[in-house]
């Protein structure tokens, strides 16, 4: 049996330092548990069979979406993104601590290509 213990989200925070990279610390009925740090603008993207959630632990988050709408995510905050939403995250130039919990079959920026791309996940 796995061993049970508490994970502290900040000391996880603290172990990378990459940008708009999920890194994984858990498993939660077939989902991961995902870290990132964010800062300035991310790429236009939608998840076509995912909604996708953020959870703000540290900063502002702003989600742009094509609408024009732009929604502000304040530290404890949490948006949840229906799927198939076009949307761009990106902050004013802080950088953001961010939580996912998405689906172990999700695309980091969906069915788009991207320099940001990130093919495969790790662990910490």
């Amino acid at each position: 049996m796995k061993e049970i213990k508490p994970i502290n989200i900040m000391e996880e925070f603290s172990l990378f330092e990459k940008q708009w990279t999920t890194h994984i610390i858990g498993e939660l009925n077939g989902q991961y548990v995902k870290l990132s740090k964010l800062q300035n603008d991310f790429v236009w993207h939608s998840h076509e069979n995912e909604d996708a959630m953020f959870m703000v632990f540290m900063g502002t988050l702003l989600i742009d979406f094509r609408d024009g709408r732009t929604v502000e995510v304040w530290e404890g905050e949490i948006l949840i993104i229906p799927k198939g939403v076009e949307h761009r995250p990106r902050t004013n130039g802080e950088i953001v601590f961010n939580l996912l919990f998405e689906p172990k079959s999700t695309l980091h920026i969906g069915n788009i290509e991207s320099e940001m791309i990130v093919k495969e996940l790790g662990w910490i």
